[in-house]
């Protein structure tokens, strides 16, 4: 009963998100340039309205029930701030200088800063990362991301101590998670123990004992890749990457082929920042990386984050089929 209606209450967001899809789809890209600014502000408000009027859940306050449905304002973050920092740097190509790439960081750095005080730190990574990219793409010194990483590095004592417990441990126990394996290293030890029974083709759709018997937690979001893995096996994983990879190669493709700067940088972010969520979930799945609480685009479930994933595919189509291209008129 319970998994019929989780299954229902996904469908309604995929519904929802395809609706989505074709809406931004039909939507020419140079009025998601003129929205960016305000996109942005409404997303950093509701962050905002989150520290006051949030739900908790799990020992986190990231979600806003707004009656009817719930939404995770960090998630629209994913799409607000890339579009906010390609609209501020396209405006400023042909004079940009240090200030205009600092002023530009701002906008993840404040979001991310709400977002992990949630506290969701394996989100406020993503759009640290998703800000990163622009800041690349628009031109930026490599040798300033690097200065900015070391500095980073350097601040690890303190970025420690406003860790919270559990996040010290998920650190802490990720070498050997054989140190507490009924606590911190739970997750990852049955994760592993899914993945690696399932073989070459996998126990079969809903034969795997580690998900189907709820040895594993988060099965359904978080650790989602685990019980594919055992019920589809290493074969089945093929399969799944070899579409995220399609669906990564024609986003950058696009990207490539984008006329300006304000559509190269979004379409280009969208295909980085998708392949940056399946290689961190994958990473700390296989317990190469710590749990950060980071779902698998498309496959997880979740309504606000599979929402934002179609919205953002529904953008690339929005530069592509409004020849914002090479040669287009």
């Amino acid at each position: 009963g319970r998994n019929i209606i989780l299954v229902l209450n996904q469908l309604l967001y995929i519904g929802l998100g395809l609706s989505l899809l074709w809406i931004t789809a039909n939507i020419h890209p140079k009025y998601y340039e003129k929205l960016a600014l305000p996109i942005y502000i409404v997303g950093l408000l509701l962050l905002f309205a989150v520290m006051f009027v949030g739900q908790s859940s799990h020992g986190a306050k990231r979600w806003l029930n707004l009656g009817f449905f719930k939404m995770q304002p960090s998630e629209i973050m994913r799409i607000a701030v890339p579009i906010a920092m390609a609209w501020y740097l396209s405006k400023r190509e042909n004079k940009r200088h240090a200030i205009d790439y600092f002023i530009a960081s701002l906008f993840f750095i404040f979001p991310v800063i709400l977002i992990i005080n949630q506290p969701d730190l394996g989100t406020g990574l993503l759009i640290t990362a998703s800000g990163l990219y622009i800041l690349f793409l628009a031109g930026l010194n490599w040798k300033f991301i690097v200065g900015g990483a070391i500095s980073l590095f350097s601040m690890a004592p303190i970025i420690w101590t406003h860790l919270h417990d559990y996040q010290k441990n998920r650190l802490l126990i990720l070498l050997d998670p054989s140190q507490d394996p009924l606590g911190s290293g739970y997750h990852t030890i049955q994760s592993s123990i899914a993945m690696g029974s399932g073989g070459l083709i996998g126990k079969g759709w809903l034969n795997g004992t580690q998900g189907q018997l709820d040895f594993l937690p988060e099965r359904t979001t978080d650790f989602i890749f685990a019980v594919f893995s055992e019920e589809f096996g290493l074969l089945g994983n093929l399969l799944l990457l070899g579409l995220f990879a399609f669906i990564i190669g024609r986003s950058l493709m696009i990207a490539s082929q984008a006329k300006n700067t304000f559509t190269r940088l979004l379409a280009a972010n969208i295909g980085l920042t998708f392949f940056t969520y399946i290689f961190i979930n994958i990473a700390m799945v296989s317990g190469v990386m710590p749990v950060v609480g980071v779902p698998l685009p498309l496959i997880s479930f979740g309504g606000t984050s599979m929402t934002i994933i179609l919205i953002s595919f529904g953008i690339l189509m929005s530069v592509h089929s409004h020849k914002e291209l090479v040669g287009s008129s």
